[in-house]
């Protein structure tokens, strides 16, 4: 929020597509206070700033101690011996400028928590938790307790005695278009079957535009009942009149009131806790009674269990005994508790970012009232990080070395933390999940040993939109490369990274750089692309050079993490949908029923008439193979085209639309609203009129057919004019004409601009689909004179040394260039043709310009994740069991934490083979190190007598290392064709 209370859009420009404008208000009023500033405070505190609250007050008595280092990502060595919150108040001062940040070195008391909203507590004591969570419970404040020790987190809230949520899951509105609604108790809606309704049972909807059982139109919400994806059921219809046809059902979003219990009262409430990973529900129940165990623990004793120490673990586990004599719990999972205890020294980055994200959006909850809260208990562990063997070193290789990784080596022990070190990895993006990437890869020390190496690479430069998310960015950064800059914090967090940044684009042009070499020196490959194509390229590199990939993605709230192991598991692509959400040409063209048809139409409009036509001009200008080239795709695409080419460059007295004067853009701009608004629609009625039934018998109109009507241009209406100026000063940038925002002065010129009159024709075709469409092509035109005629008009009539035009490119978040101005109206008039909901410029622009919404926190949680993923790696885990592929939603609490894939079977010759895990020891050879060798036991000579695709030999060239690979990971075989 900015000082006079407006959002402050282009700075929480992918947030915005999260929160709303309403929430992001709500959040500006709010002030928090975080209290402990180590690993995990700090992250929860980055995210909240992130965010958008009015103020927030890190609060901490301790002073900076070399295990801090291990996640506290603000902290220096030269911060040891001072107090951590004022040593990070500047660092996170400066992350968001909206935002008021204080540091409170003093002690936390009840004077300085009823001064906040929202009160967040880490790294404290139970008797601490008890006591300020009565009392944020009993004055309205609400109250969030996090904390990890080691491999083990956990989160509880209680957002007081009653909490209103006034949206619960934050998608949009549901909005479908109805086929039929039966006169019946209860009647049955039936959607048309372009998209499913997305419903559920409880829904509410309203109904508009019904045509025949018009009483639906004027009823209030009304609650639905789930029948299939396509129907539902509502009220009793039988009274109704017959329904004709039309009509949309919308969605009406509705607020909940939540309890909650103090926390006082939550710890004896096992039914409070939140599952996240099903194979671990036990074990779960089982941490909610350790975490109160181990505050006893250190109570009693002033510490934590030391690390690795069995004896301290015996001690915890009788605690725990003791506590269950009460909870009763059948299944307690003791081996879990030992762990905890053996780690609970340790302070792991991964953890913190994980846990810190789930915290932070709670607190964003708790400020917005959106998205329904935790109710009231989380834990979380990955204790499938450590060694999968159950020997291990001796206890000392897990005591403190005065180190920036004290806190890893507690977990992990000193070998692990120098074979982290020497890692050699490849991460690919440095947006918001490549900061987050290459913070935790600083704080682990991935790559900072003397021979390890990370290497970067990300083509983008860094935009003001950015800053909201992209952490290790600062204002004065923008512009700059991404990687660079990416890669100079990093260092400063911890200057012995040893980072290389490249700004190339991963695709086939670079495979002279990311070649066979680059690829084997490497140790893993880390994925934070912003697209499925980038990805799947990565992963069949990855595929080919048998390295395991990291890859991880968000959507708002919702995040997905997945590591592909070679022969392990299946890669992403193999996991990947084939679906795809284009839209038909003939839908778009014709006939519109959604506002992201119309959004696409009007960008395709822009990309034709301010992008492709004028590079199809400067490409005939200068290249004498164009017309050829053009007429080699077929009649119909090289009369599009040319005839653009002409209309370009011949002067408008001509007969053609080139202007020569502001006055001619407007004209141009003018006449074009005619024909798209106007007259195409009444051409569109005239073949297909209102009352048009099919070969059936049934209304043409009808289901996702809306009958549009024609508009009539009016000076004085805003969309209208909106489109004019738009369009005109567009249209004058391609030729280099200067245009103008003055209203009066182009209403001038509107009143000289002579509109033609239009009778529609009746030898005009219409294609209703896109089979149609295709099959006119194939059958040919009669164009052919027509594209003679323009081949020697072109030939004739301009020279080559005619002046180049100037083609735009789209850029959605300049507000100042007329392209989103030009979207929004012509997507706006369009609606208007067809009776479609208008959309503001806010939701134009997600929609147009293709926006993934994106908040800090699920990024951070993601990163958390993946690099859980990565310390199994790096240990060279060989079981399945020991990996997760996570899918989440902040916004609902939804968690699904679940085992990869393995590959799936194919068959060589007569018999089914599916890669088999293979011993993962470490070869080497003159290329590097190896955690992933090829499968021993590979015949010298294999025989192809059965390959039942004869033309294999025939394909492979002598001694060529054949990677097999279907729907999975591999198979590495040396073929010897003689």
């Amino acid at each position: 929020m900015s000082g006079n209370g407006n959002i402050d859009e282009g700075f929480y420009s992918r947030q915005l597509y999260v929160l709303g404008h309403e929430a992001m208000h709500r959040m500006g009023t709010a002030s928090v206070l975080i209290a402990g500033m180590r690993g995990l405070g700090v992250e929860i505190a980055k995210n909240v700033i992130l965010s958008g609250v009015k103020s927030v007050t890190v609060q901490d008595e301790g002073q900076t101690a070399w295990a801090d280092l291990s996640s506290q990502f603000f902290l220096k060595e030269s911060h040891l011996g001072q107090n951590r919150a004022a040593c990070s108040l500047q660092q996170l001062s400066a992350l968001n400028p909206h935002v008021q940040v204080s540091a409170h070195p003093g002690p936390l008391n009840e004077d300085l928590i009823l001064k906040f909203q929202v009160v967040v507590l880490t790294d404290s004591s139970l008797d601490d938790q008890r006591r300020f969570g009565d009392l944020c419970h009993s004055r309205g404040i609400k109250f969030i307790v996090a904390d990890t020790k080691g491999l083990c987190g956990q989160l509880f809230c209680d957002f007081g005695k009653e909490f209103e949520v006034l949206d619960q899951d934050g998608e949009m509105p549901v909005s479908v278009m109805i086929q039929h609604v039966s006169k019946d108790n209860p009647g049955v809606v039936v959607c048309t079957d372009d998209q499913k309704h997305g419903l559920t049972d409880g829904s509410k909807v309203v109904f508009s535009e019904v045509q025949g059982m018009t009483e639906l139109n004027n009823i209030g919400p009304v609650e639905i009942k789930f029948l299939s994806s396509y129907s539902f059921s509502i009220c009793d219809t039988s009274a109704f009149n017959e329904y004709k046809r039309g009509g949309v059902a919308t969605e009406v979003k509705q607020s909940c009131l939540i309890h909650f219990k103090p926390l006082t009262e939550a710890l004896q409430d096992q039914d409070l806790l939140k599952m996240n990973d099903f194979g671990k529900i036990a074990r779960h129940k089982t941490l909610h009674l350790a975490f109160q165990a181990l505050h006893s623990f250190v109570k009693k004793e002033q510490q934590l269990p030391r690390s690795w120490s069995q004896s301290d673990a015996d001690s915890l586990l009788a605690i725990v005994r003791e506590l269950n004599k009460v909870t009763q719990l059948e299944n307690l999972d003791e081996a879990a508790v030992q762990t905890l205890s053996y780690t609970a020294q340790g302070d792991l980055a991964p953890m913190n970012a994980f846990i810190g994200g789930l915290a932070a959006q709670e607190v964003i909850k708790a400020c917005s009232g959106k998205f329904t809260p935790l109710q009231q208990w989380l834990y979380f562990d990955a204790l499938e990080c450590l060694p999968e063997e159950e020997d291990r070193p001796a206890e000392s290789s897990f005591s403190a070395k005065a180190s920036r990784y004290d806190g890893q080596i507690a977990v992990f022990g000193s070998a692990f933390q120098e074979k982290l070190e020497r890692q050699k990895y490849f991460l690919v993006g440095a947006g918001a999940i490549g900061c987050e990437l290459l913070k935790n890869f600083a704080l682990i020390g991935l790559g900072a040993g003397e021979n390890g190496h990370i290497t970067v690479t990300d083509m983008d430069f860094i935009e003001r939109s950015n800053l909201n998310r992209q952490f290790l960015f600062r204002s004065q950064d923008i512009g700059k490369p991404k990687s660079e800059v990416a890669a100079k914090a990093v260092c400063e967090m911890n200057p012995r990274m040893k980072i290389t940044a490249h700004q190339n684009r991963l695709d086939p042009d670079s495979e002279g750089v990311y070649d066979y070499n680059f690829f084997m020196g490497l140790n893993g490959v880390a994925a934070a692309l912003d697209t499925v194509e980038a990805r799947v390229y990565l992963d069949r590199r990855c595929v080919q050079h048998l390295k395991p990939l990291l890859e991880g993605g968000t959507l708002g709230t919702k995040g997905h993490t997945l590591a592909v192991v070679p022969h392990l598991t299946e890669s992403y692509e193999d996991g990947k949908s084939s679906f795809s959400d284009a839209i038909p040409l003939c839908t778009l063209r014709n006939f519109p029923h959604r506002i992201e048809h119309t959004l696409q139409w009007a960008r395709d409009q822009f990309e034709g008439l301010f992008k492709q036509t004028p590079e199809n001009v400067n490409l005939f200008l200068r290249d004498s193979a164009f017309v050829e080239r053009t007429l080699s795709h077929g009649d119909a695409e090289a009369l599009e085209i040319l005839g653009g080419v002409w209309n370009s460059l011949e002067g408008m007295a001509a007969g053609g639309q080139r202007p020569s004067s502001w006055e001619d853009c407007v004209n141009w701009a003018r006449l074009k609203w005619e024909t798209v608004y106007n007259n195409d629609i009444r051409q569109l009625l005239h073949c297909f009129p209102p009352d048009e039934v099919t070969s059936t018998g049934l209304p043409f109109w009808s289901g996702s057919k809306r009958c549009p009507h024609p508009l009539t241009f009016d000076p004085n209406n805003v969309t209208h004019m909106e489109y004019v100026v738009a369009a005109a000063n567009l249209y004058g940038h391609i030729y280099g004409i200067s245009g103008t925002r003055d209203l009066t002065a182009i209403r001038n010129i509107l009143e000289q601009v002579h509109v033609p009159p239009f009778t529609p024709k009746s030898t005009v075709k219409i294609h209703v689909t896109d089979e149609e469409m295709e099959e006119d092509k194939e059958r040919g035109s009669d164009d052919a004179a027509r594209l003679e005629d323009l081949k020697v008009k072109l030939a004739a009539s301009f020279p080559k040394s005619s002046t180049q035009l100037y083609p735009i490119d789209f850029e959605k978040d300049d507000d100042s260039n007329f392209h989103m101005d030009y979207i929004v109206a012509a997507s706006n008039l369009r609606a208007e043709n067809y009776d479609i909901p208008a959309a503001d410029r806010h939701q134009s622009k997600r929609i147009a310009g293709k926006i993934i919404p994106a908040i800090a926190t699920t990024t951070a949680a993601v990163a958390g994740l993946m690099c859980l993923e990565l310390l199994k790696l790096v240990q060279g885990h060989q079981k399945i069991t020991s990996y997760r592929t996570a899918y989440f939603n902040l916004a609902v609490q939804y968690f699904v934490l679940s085992l990869p894939s393995r590959p799936q079977d194919f068959e060589v010759s007569n018999s089914s083979i599916h890669p088999q895990p293979i011993c993962i020891k470490g070869c080497s050879d003159d290329r590097g190190s190896c955690d992933f060798p090829c499968s021993s036991e590979v015949p010298d000579r294999p025989s192809f007598s059965h390959v039942k695709t004869p033309v294999l030999s025939q394909l492979l060239p002598v001694n060529l290392v054949m990677f097999g690979h279907t729907s999975g990971f591999f198979f590495c075989h040396q073929i010897m064709l003689g």
